[in-house]
């Protein structure tokens, strides 16, 4: 004879729910409802965890109330669907029969059958029947791991989830204006502008991600180093071979994004960037670099002296007038004809360029080997230092050239149309016009001054150092 329960739990649950209208939890409940009302059961709620697997181990919310509920003993039985709804993994069955078992809850029904979980007969059918559909899991896990392989091999797009930025629905057709959007970041990036810079740009001009987001630079990171965007198909985190679709920019394009975005030397602490010239400036006494060197409200740059620099102190320059300056020397420079002949005629070495970036990865890895040996005690301090002390120079030797080479992609639009970029320049972020005129000098020598104030800049102090 049935035993009346007056504070029954309806469990319902579907792994994947395409058309997000709840149709298979709707059957689900229907048909256990009805169930309750054959045993003349009373039901106190209902527990619905749609588009969940349970065997992902992913949290299912509704699961962990009615396991709250009945280990508080609000519930004295439980129906589901199927046992599998419940469970595909037999620990967390387990799991359940532990709290059911202490909260003296022993009627689990489902349509398939009763089984009373206090008894070994009844656990021990719920246990096969758990192993069963943890099998039956693992199965379908492997078959769709197999058919996902297959078809990222073929270069063939996956179909799952939301269409990636720059696509339409199919993943395959360009969506024009995105892509364009794409062709702009990746110009600009490689121009050396900030993630920052172009994540705010996105921002300001209203371009949101396919799930109508604001851009971080995080996203914009991982939009510009996905192989996709130049045509190539990857499959957990290897790029395999080319896809089915035309790229928005070029292969060459798409390797040079991915080592300069994820270089793990490059810096990702960046503060807000107040001086247009930092990097570029030298000491005309002693040699070193210029840094900030703020003087109550005005922006200047100094060569430091102390126990942590290097410099001389000898050297002092107000920033505004001497970054104006500079600012029109690198317009008037780009109409120049030797700098049109030299960007157009010579164009960029690609295959140094992907020299140096094989050296560059080799002696990163070289870094980190040298570092593990340490760590584990292969090395001396004294046999690390002198190992790494012959590795970071060329390093970083092959990193400037590597910079230099590629800089080009920043002015190569204002060849010949500095008017143009005149009018735009106090517009442009500083990010860009740093990478502007960084690709435009090397370096600039300022002098000692003959006259103090910060009116105007002697000119006679300036040596600019361009790039050949």
């Amino acid at each position: 004879m049935t035993r009346t329960r007056h504070a029954v739990a309806i469990y319902a649950r579907i792994s994947q729910d395409r058309s997000a209208q709840e149709l298979g939890v709707t059957r689900q409940l229907q048909d256990c409802y009805a169930e309750a009302k054959r045993r003349g059961w009373t039901v106190a709620d209902e527990y619905v965890d749609d588009d969940l697997s349970a065997y992902s181990g992913k949290r299912r919310p509704q699961y962990q109330r009615l396991l709250e509920d009945v280990s508080l003993g609000r519930r004295d039985a439980v129906i589901v669907w199927r046992l599998d709804r419940l469970h595909r993994q037999p620990r967390e069955l387990e799991h359940f029969v532990e709290v059911c078992t202490r909260a003296e809850v022993g009627d689990v029904v489902s349509l398939a059958g009763e089984f009373d979980l206090g008894k070994s007969e009844g656990l021990f059918t719920a246990r096969i029947m758990g192993a069963v559909a943890a099998a039956e899991s693992q199965g379908k896990s492997e078959r769709i791991r197999r058919k996902s392989q297959e078809i990222a091999e073929a270069g063939r797009p996956h179909m799952g989830g939301p269409r990636p930025f720059g696509f339409e629905a199919d993943k395959v057709t360009h969506n024009a204006q995105e892509a364009e959007v794409i062709r702009q970041l990746a110009a600009r990036a490689l121009a050396g502008e900030t993630l920052t810079s172009l994540a705010t740009w996105l921002q300001e001009t209203g371009v949101k991600t396919v799930g109508g987001k604001e851009w971080r630079t995080t996203t914009v990171r991982g939009l510009l180093t996905n192989g996709r965007i130049w045509g190539m198909r990857a499959h957990r985190g290897q790029i395999l071979g080319p896809g089915v679709w035309e790229p928005i920019i070029t292969a060459e394009q798409g390797e040079r994004l991915r080592r300069k975005l994820l270089d793990p030397a490059r810096r990702t602490n960046h503060s807000a960037r107040r001086y247009l010239l930092s990097g570029l400036l030298i000491c005309g006494k002693c040699g070193n670099r210029l840094h900030s060197t703020p003087r109550g409200k005005y922006r200047r740059y100094g060569c430091r002296k102390g126990a942590d620099s290097a410099g001389c102190g000898g050297i002092f320059i107000y920033a505004d007038k001497l970054e104006q300056c500079v600012a029109e020397a690198v317009l008037h420079r780009l109409d120049s004809p030797v700098m049109h002949q030299a960007l157009t005629e010579d164009g960029i070495d690609q295959e140094r360029a992907r020299e140096l970036a094989q050296q560059i990865d080799k002696d990163k890895t070289r870094l980190d080997d040298l570092a593990t040996m340490w760590a584990d005690g292969e090395l001396s301090r004294e046999e690390w230092t002198t190992a790494r002390d012959r590795v970071k120079p060329r390093l970083e030797a092959n990193r400037r050239e590597f910079d230099r080479i590629n800089h080009r992609d920043s002015i190569a639009e204002y060849i010949g149309h500095s008017a143009e970029l005149r009018t735009q320049w106090a517009t442009l972020n500083l990010s860009r016009q740093v990478a502007i005129t960084k690709a435009l000098l090397t370096s600039i020598k300022i002098l000692p001054a003959t006259s103090s104030g910060r009116h105007g800049v002697d000119l006679d102090r300036v040596e600019l150092e361009w790039r050949r």
